[in-house]
């Protein structure tokens, strides 16, 4: 297959974007400066550190692991900075983003751990062909 020199590029830029948008569901706050300036940071980033597609993707799902796991965070201090004593619908809210915020950054960062490894392994894969010794029987 070939890959044109642009295409670690094009996908550090659908990486960033993915990423923004992550940040963008993270912090519900977000204004769409902020968001752009995550977006062109996180880019800059992908297009440093990703030399192929693998790094681009392994870098951008890490990033999005992160960010999981920084999402309940993120929830229960907006909370505690609206009020002193969280409701009990504010209290479900923070459970939820728990879960499912435990949940997403293993998954995301299980996943880069693949494309990590896949990423270490060399291009050309030589095939080792283990042949059975057998005796030579007369």
């Amino acid at each position: 297959m070939v890959t044109a020199w642009w295409s670690p590029q094009l996908n550090a830029l659908f990486g960033s974007l993915v990423v923004a948008a992550g940040a963008w569901l993270a912090w519900d706050s977000f204004t769409l400066w902020e968001v752009a300036l995550v977006a062109g940071g996180v880019a800059g980033f992908l297009i440093w550190q990703g030399r192929t597609i693998g790094l681009v993707w392994a870098w951008a799902t890490l990033l999005l692991g992160l960010e999981s796991l920084a999402w309940p965070i993120i929830t229960m201090i907006q909370f505690r900075s609206a009020t002193a004593e969280p409701t009990d619908e504010q209290m479900g809210t923070i459970l939820s983003a728990v879960l499912m915020g435990l949940f997403s950054a293993v998954f995301w960062i299980t996943f880069s751990y693949g494309f990590f490894k896949r990423a270490g392994r060399p291009s050309t894969s030589s095939s080792t062909d283990t042949t059975e010794s057998r005796p030579s029987g007369s």
